[in-house]
């Protein structure tokens, strides 16, 4: 399709992921505005983007008027979603990209009954946007084949990897993924086998480690040997038959209790957390292949 001549987006919510967003667009060089109704927005905004070129309204309508993108990232309820994204639907361009950050609603569900839904897309981020590579593009199927391509490409060129999933499903890929580890992982402490810490550093010396460097099919490949996933499926993978078990809902509390344990809770805590998160993820990018926002040239041509 070419270049993309786009420069300003309009980032819906202000909430961590929100903010994450305006970042990474503002630090690409694009203009960018953000709408959210919460009575601090303009102090947030000045507190938190204070070196980039940020607008801040909690008029949507406003916000949305002359926007090249948008990208939603407000509460994940649909009746909200779905009253957000009419009003971007009347106050957009009938050639602007609509993109939900949502990690579970469909892209069909939020554009019900919406007149642009051609123009509804999810492009879901892993925390935070700004750092981490993935960006799952989720066309609904009333979702146009302009507007999905217009929304990888506008991802690629902010430094990320836009993957396209071939049809749509709850929760998409990624949090599929790790609900599923995230549920025995649950388990396996329930069931007193391990304790919060030690699991996370298990994790992070090994699966996580591997998982980074290669995905769990080329792991696979590689575990095999010369004989490659099939050699590791029939022999080694052949003896893996037990059952693995699932969390207890009613006594998730304990689990819970545990991890706040081991990491506090409250804005100290989370700051503290996020700043070691985000100085580990910036010091593997570029090791890994992975482009930093911070200091690629991703600017709208």
């Amino acid at each position: 399709m070419g270049v993309i001549f786009v420069a300003v987006v309009t980032i819906v919510g202000a909430g961590v992921i929100g903010v994450s967003w305006a970042r990474l667009f503002g630090s690409a060089g694009w203009e960018v505005r953000v709408s959210d109704p919460r009575p601090d927005l303009r102090e947030l905004v000045a507190r938190e983007l204070a070196d980039l070129s940020v607008t801040a309204t909690a008029d949507l309508a406003e916000a949305a008027t002359g926007a090249d993108f948008v990208q939603e990232a407000g509460p994940e309820r649909v009746e909200v979603k779905e009253q957000m994204f009419a009003t971007l639907a009347a106050h957009t361009r009938d050639d602007v990209v609509l993109a939900s950050s949502s990690s579970s609603l469909m892209a069909s569900v939020i554009a019900r009954g919406n007149p642009a839904a051609d123009r509804i897309v999810i492009g879901h981020p892993f925390n935070p946007p700004e750092l981490m590579p993935l960006v799952e593009v989720v066309p609904g199927p009333r979702t146009s084949e302009v507007t999905a391509d217009r929304a990888v490409e506008v991802y690629r060129g902010l430094g990320k990897l836009p993957i396209r999933l071939k049809k749509e499903i709850p929760g998409f890929v990624g949090n599929r993924l790790q609900k599923v580890f995230n549920d025995q992982a649950a388990y396996l402490v329930q069931q007193g086998v391990i304790d919060v810490r030690d699991l996370d550093d298990l994790v992070r010396a090994s699966l996580g480690l591997r998982w980074a460097t290669v995905g769990p099919f080329e792991s696979g490949v590689l575990g095999g040997g010369p004989g490659g996933m099939r050699h590791l499926a029939e022999h080694v993978g052949s003896q893996l038959s037990f059952e693995i078990g699932a969390p207890d809902p009613a006594r998730m509390g304990e689990v819970l209790d545990a991890v706040e344990q081991a990491y506090g809770t409250g804005e100290s805590a989370y700051e503290r957390l996020a700043d070691l998160r985000d100085g580990r993820t910036r010091a593997v990018l570029k090791p890994l292949g992975w482009t930093d926002p911070a200091t690629a040239d991703s600017r709208p041509q």
